[in-house]
């Protein structure tokens, strides 16, 4: 049996709406009615109700006065006002007070009506459609999956998948949310195949640069844009995923038009790697061959994104980018407020600025160690929900925000994803061999050798080579690197943690955005 939506009315003139109130409860509403602000708030201690209808006009205490009061201690019921004030300024005070709906009288009973099941029956009918949508088009993807022949193919999948992955998280339906994490599995499955059998032949052939790569992705697009922007911002943001991206891009549309795209991420999605071929606008062995003493060795333990500056400024001048740029990279909340406060000096004193922000890549670091970032991260939904709590009240949203009034717009992007690891992968090896859970370098090393991706000569990849036979492993889906020894508490403290470097969708297919003035 439906439960009955519950209708709290207050009107110091409800005696005069009977009507109205058996109109209602024929229709399958339960309705309270009040006579004035005082018993609203009374009842409101007592009983749960799903909308109020209330009056503009009553004495004591006014409409937007109750309106306000019950929104100190109720904010998620939503209120319909009745009046039969029609100036603008009352219109403006309601909606400003958040009442979802706002009728002149008299009203006629079919329209307010229309008004209850706008607000009780949205939400279900829009579920009920996202279900039927997802269930309709479940197989299509999967088909899509078994089919899929080229990038193109593999970003159309991953762009749909991430879409009902969020739309599903605003149901919380059990069935489809294991659905989806399904097809995410299926996916990754067919999707390391095609990088195993595609990606040195991608890297070969793509002589003219027809895939948007690490290596590309500035001269591709963000030089263009540099073009048809007076003012812009270079912005990274570490670790950044599509998913997450999609999800605070609603905050950032409040300033911004925003248009996001994907780009291909190359081996290994780590920061050392990917970033650094961004910024030089090369891969990691020409940086290692052009400028040795800008590139860090995998064995050195010196940080290994220490030069991206140098790197950007020599890729501007190769490609005639004449204009100065200011430089800064956000590693802690000191750097952080620091440029918040001096954001504007910047803005006035330069065109154009490149901007680093490292907080979801901290984040990610930090999970393993942290038992409540452990928790809140849990699973794709946990881990955006914590991504956009964090952005919603961070000094960088803040400093998008004092772009915006500035004039400057903005190409958003990121260097590599993260994927949620679950199941290890046992290798032995030689203690100098690298220490990332995604990825291994070193010679030596035992493995599975069905399990993992080899890139036995790392030049044809164009990695560099830093020790004779050294060669690059690499984990797919949800796999990542255990050693035997200590095997089981090593397991144990990084299951279920994200983590990059790897081969997953979520790791190689990374966003990037035009964010236009409005």
């Amino acid at each position: 049996m439906t439960r009955k939506i519950k209708i709290l009315w207050v009107d110091d003139e409800i005696d005069m709406l009977k009507s109205y109130l058996i109109f209602l409860e024929e229709k399958g509403y339960s309705v309270t009615p009040v006579y004035n602000g005082i018993d609203a708030l009374k009842i409101l201690n007592e009983q749960i109700f799903d909308v109020i209808i209330l009056d503009e006009h009553m004495p004591g205490i006014d409409g937007l006065t109750l309106t306000s009061e019950i929104h100190k201690t109720y904010k998620n019921i939503p209120i319909i006002m009745l009046t039969k004030n029609e100036e603008e300024n009352i219109i403006e005070n309601a909606i400003a007070s958040h009442i979802v709906d706002y009728l002149i009288k008299p009203v006629n009973p079919k329209q307010l009506l229309s008004s209850l099941k706008k607000i009780t029956d949205t939400e279900k009918l829009q579920q009920e459609k996202t279900l039927s949508d997802f269930y309709r088009e479940f197989k299509k993807i999967l088909n899509s999956i078994n089919y899929a022949q080229t990038i193109e193919d593999w970003l159309s999948i991953y762009r749909n998948i991430v879409f009902y992955d969020i739309e599903l998280q605003k149901i919380n339906d059990t069935n489809s949310l294991e659905l989806i994490e399904a097809q995410y599995k299926e996916a990754n499955n067919a999707f390391s195949k095609f990088v195993k059998n595609n990606y040195l032949t991608l890297l070969i052939n793509d002589t003219n640069n027809s895939i948007v790569m690490s290596q590309n992705i500035l001269q591709r697009k963000f030089f263009p844009f540099l073009k048809h922007n007076n003012k812009a911002i270079l912005l990274l943001i570490d670790n950044l995923r599509y998913d997450h991206l999609l999800f605070i891009q609603p905050l950032i549309s409040k300033y911004y038009n925003v248009e996001t795209n994907l780009y291909f991420s190359i081996l290994p999605t780590a920061t050392a790697y990917a970033r650094n071929s961004i910024f030089s606008g090369l891969m990691p062995s020409e940086i290692q061959k052009l400028y040795p003493n800008l590139w860090i060795d995998e064995t050195e333990d010196d940080l290994k994104n220490q030069y991206e500056q140098e790197l950007f400024n020599r890729l501007c001048i190769r490609n005639g980018i004449r204009e100065k740029f200011f430089f800064k990279k956000i590693v802690t909340t000191d750097d952080s407020r620091r440029l918040l406060n001096e954001i504007n000096g910047l803005l006035n004193n330069f065109n154009y600025g490149v901007i680093i922000y490292n907080f979801i890549d901290i984040l990610t670091h930090t999970q393993p160690q942290s038992k409540p970032v452990k928790e809140m991260s849990s699973n794709n939904f946990s881990y955006r929900n914590l991504i956009y709590s964090w952005f919603e009240y961070s000094s960088l949203y803040q400093i998008i925000k004092i772009c915006s009034e500035n004039n400057f717009s903005i190409f958003l992007t990121t260097d590599h994803g993260s994927v949620r690891i679950e199941s290890p992968i046992k290798i032995l090896g030689e203690k100098n061999i690298t220490t990332n859970l995604r990825y291994k370098y070193g010679k030596n090393i035992k493995y599975p050798e069905k399990e993992v991706f080899i890139i036995s000569n790392p030049s044809k990849a164009f990695l560099p080579q830093t020790t004779v036979a050294g060669e690059y492993i690499f984990a797919t889906n949800n796999d990542f690197f255990a050693y035997i020894n200590n095997y089981n508490q090593y397991v144990k403290f990084y299951r279920n943690t994200y983590q990059h470097g790897g081969i997953s969708l979520e790791e190689i297919l990374v966003p990037f955005s035009y964010l236009t003035l409005k």
